[in-house]
């Protein structure tokens, strides 16, 4: 491990220095890096003093600790690459932010590496540059994940297409997929393999399951595998043991990437990626760092694509240039719309539950925000309750030692981050950083004997540090259940900024945060469906799309008069069996040639090889033609008759010299004209609507029985209601999965909405036999039945149901 240190600190040392650009700064191929780095943070300490200037003496020893860890460990050209990537990616507008324990660096602050003060949050240094740690620390960089290859590109250009790749990683044979290519190898039917893997129980998050683990909680597999007359299950499982767990393929690591100071073949072998031509390492991420080179993690996140597009659409609608890292933490109307649960779209603060908890906390600063996404997650979720008391009641506020108050102040004395338990085991316990971080890894693994260690000397080291054994043994009662759950407080830092940022465009540009949010979304119809939802319900129509207005993502239309409001036009992309490449032909000739003013003039200007039968008939039916002064049931009654045109103008135009010649020829060009067809009814309009938008916009399905609905028997509200008890719902049933029971009988799952919510329901063989007329798509019911609660996901047992009328 030593010898591999010393190799990997002497390559980095070895990196060509000169080749680096930094804001307002040139570094010389001869300059000293530690020189560097010192001279850099000093002087970007002089600017964050003059508006700091109470933190001068913390500020300065504070820079002077970390410098000392940062040179001592030969980290600086690390962070000086870093700082490098950074800075490029805000010159060129893609949004970043550096999450994790590097977030607790001041220097990494300074650098502009973060962009979370580390002395206002109170975030200690330590976790992330902790003097006795023998491996480098870890930057992780997220970046908006429409440029993420934006980044990778720049730091192959920078530093060396030769010496930057991404990193491999290995797929493991997991037991489901074990079985399946076990039989299949076995030259099994499909079936055979099918049916046993659908015999293992899912596993939960960080802990898979075994085929060991299946065979002895599930009675029916245990069946199989016994039963001398399944032979071929039993053989296919007993294999399916030895391979599981092995690699299965190789892929792409989502966020890590290496850059060397030589050739990268000098440390690790490549190939190209299976599913494309990225070249990777055929090392993964541990291998990578045991041969000497240091892993940068270049994340992709969405949220950070959707306040980059909603601060462009801002400076669009309302010429206003936003500094997202400048705006003020103290806004109340975001705090007030997270006080009233208006949390769609926002990152780390969606979800009934946490969004319940907002409601009840009602924040008022960035510090609750931190502790809301530090807490809610199992064990420290337990505190979400105490947290709101104090903050709601300062008298509440106590501590179980005066010392606890310089570590638990902004958290009302609530242990609310792993840096808690870690900073009192060293202030009470006297632990150095690398005990402290021990005993986080161990609550962490939930081992009993090593809990049982950690017990003994954590309650042994505070009674000797001054407190009562009743204390000791009560602020251990705090810590065991909270340990193994506490979030690092740096990383909740840097999380909560984002999480605030997004309220924030949210509370206060509303129409281009959502629309931002809607192009983020697009390829999940049903999400589109909930944030479109989510505007109606903030009074900010959604309009469909247009072939005069639309782009490819959605878009903000500004309002034409004061006393309009500005509107969101669906993009073109969101429709079902129109490419993107017509779009992008639409848009880019409307851009050009101004609007389309009829369909002929639309036919005669997309002639766009593409432009077919199904993408004419998407474009029809859900609305997008509607502007070019034709209806929607006239063109489908007509498509041949349009295709034909379009066939004949396009050929007329390829065998002129220019389009202008045709449009002087008007002789040389069939003429179109649609013979009379019925208009389209309503429902046909909603029918094609749902279908390649997956909503409704023209109107609802259920607008006629509007009246009958009220908010007590509205499927939001059932949701909410106890385990068991009767209901009785109304909706149109959106989606129909029929079964087929073991003894040959059919049964049902079918998803029930109104204009609130949707919720599922269960409908067993012998209902569903009663009502088979009803359970249709696009049905309009009312349903009776029992909610069943199951994995915390309401479904209601339908045991009736009714046609609307």
């Amino acid at each position: 491990l030593e010898a591999t240190l010393e190799i990997a600190a002497r390559c980095h040392l070895e990196l060509e220095f000169g080749r680096w650009v930094f804001p307002n700064f040139a570094l010389p191929a001869d300059a000293d890096i530690d020189q560097t780095i010192t001279r850099m943070t000093q002087a970007r300490l002089a600017s964050y003093l003059k508006n700091n200037s109470p933190r001068r003496a913390e500020a300065g020893a504070r820079i002077e600790r970390e410098l000392t860890v940062i040179i001592k460990k030969g980290y600086s050209p690390y962070f000086l690459v870093v700082a490098d990537l950074i800075a490029f990616a805000r010159a060129r507008g893609i949004y970043t932010n550096t999450r994790g324990s590097a977030a607790g660096s001041f220097v990494s602050y300074l650098l502009g590496i973060t962009n979370v003060d580390p002395l206002e949050y109170q975030l200690p240094f330590e976790r992330f540059l902790n003097p006795d740690r023998p491996s480098p620390p870890d930057i992780d960089m997220d970046f908006a994940d429409k440029r993420r290859d934006e980044m990778i590109e720049y730091a192959k250009t920078k530093y060396g297409h030769d010496q930057v790749a991404q990193i491999g990683t290995f797929g493991s044979m997991m037991a489901k997929a074990a079985v399946r290519d076990i039989a299949r190898a076995l030259g099994q039917p499909y079936a055979v393999g099918d049916r046993l893997a659908n015999l293992i129980p899912f596993g939960s998050q960080g802990f898979p399951m075994s085929i060991e683990r299946a065979l002895k909680i599930e009675p029916e597999l245990k069946a199989i595998y016994d039963n001398p007359a399944e032979s071929v299950a039993k053989d296919i499982l007993d294999l399916a043991r030895k391979i599981e767990g092995n690699p299965r393929h190789i892929s792409v690591h989502a966020a890590g990437v290496v850059i060397a100071p030589t050739p990268l073949t000098d440390f690790v072998p490549l190939q190209l990626d299976p599913k494309g031509g990225k070249i990777i390492t055929q090392y993964d991420m541990h291998a990578v760092e045991d041969a000497g080179l240091l892993k940068f993690d270049f994340l992709g996140i969405r949220n950070l694509s959707i306040l980059e597009d909603a601060i462009r659409l801002i400076k669009i609608t309302h010429g206003l240039k936003i500094n997202i890292d400048e705006i003020p933490l103290d806004n109340k109307k975001t705090y007030q719309m997270l006080a009233r649960g208006e949390t769609m779209g926002l990152f780390q603060l969606n979800g009934g539950g946490l969004t319940r908890w907002l409601k009840e906390l009602k924040p008022t600063t960035i510090h609750d925000l931190n502790a809301m996404v530090a807490l809610y997650r199992p064990g420290p979720m337990e505190s979400i309750p105490e947290y709101i008391r104090r903050k709601h009641n300062p008298a509440l506020v106590t501590y179980l030692d005066p010392r606890l108050k310089d570590i638990l102040n902004q958290s009302f004395g609530v242990l609310t981050y792993q840096d808690d338990v870690m900073l009192i085991a060293i202030r009470l316990a006297n632990y150095s950083w690398t005990e402290a971080d021990k005993l986080r890894k161990a609550m962490g693994k939930k081992i009993p004997a090593e809990m049982a260690a950690q017990k003994e000397k954590l309650l042994k080291g505070l009674i000797t540090n001054g407190l009562s054994d009743k204390k000791a043994n009560a602020l251990w009662q705090l810590i065991e259940p909270f340990a193994a759950y506490g979030f690092n407080k740096a990383h909740a830092a840097s999380y909560g900024r984002v999480a605030y940022q997004t309220a924030y465009l949210k509370a206060n540009y509303p129409v281009e945060y959502m629309t931002a949010v809607l192009s983020a979304e697009a390829g999940d119809l049903e999400t589109v469906a909930e944030i479109i939802g989510e505007c109606l319900r903030l009074g900010i129509a959604v309009l469909p799309p247009d072939v005069n207005e639309s782009f490819g993502d959605f878009t903000v239309i500004k309002a034409k008069t004061t006393k309009e409001k500005d509107k969101i036009r669906f993009g073109l992309y969101t429709i079902k069996n129109l490419g993107a490449d017509i779009a992008e032909a639409i848009v880019a000739e409307r851009k050009k040639n101004g609007t389309f003013t009829t369909l002929i003039n639309f036919l005669e200007r997309i002639g766009h090889k593409n432009l077919n039968k199904k993408s004419i008939e998407a474009l029809t039916k859900v609305g997008a033609l509607d502007s070019v002064n034709d209806e929607r049931g006239r063109i489908l009654a007509n498509l041949d008759l349009i295709l034909e045109f379009h066939r004949d103008f396009r050929h007329a135009s390829t065998s002129q010299t220019s389009l202008f010649e045709v449009m002087a020829d008007r002789a040389s060009v069939p003429q179109l004209k649609l013979a009379a067809a019925p208009p389209a009814r309503l429902e046909e309009k909603l029918a094609w609507e749902k279908e390649l938008l997956g909503l409704y916009l023209s109107g609802h399905p259920l607008d006629k029985f509007r009246s009958k609905f009220t908010a007590d028997n509205a499927i939001k509200k059932i949701r909410a209601e106890r385990d068991g008890a009767t209901v009785i719902a109304a909706g149109v049933i959106e989606e129909v999965k029929p079964i087929l029971t073991k003894r040959g009988e059919r049964m049902a799952f079918i998803r029930l909405a109104d204009f609130s919510d949707k919720i599922e329901g269960v409908i067993f063989a012998r209902v569903f036999e009663q009502f088979k007329n009803l359970i249709a798509l696009d049905k309009c019911v009312a349903l009776r039945g029992r909610l069943s609660l199951r994995n915390n996901e309401p479904s209601i047992i339908v045991e009736g149901l009714k046609e609307l009328v």
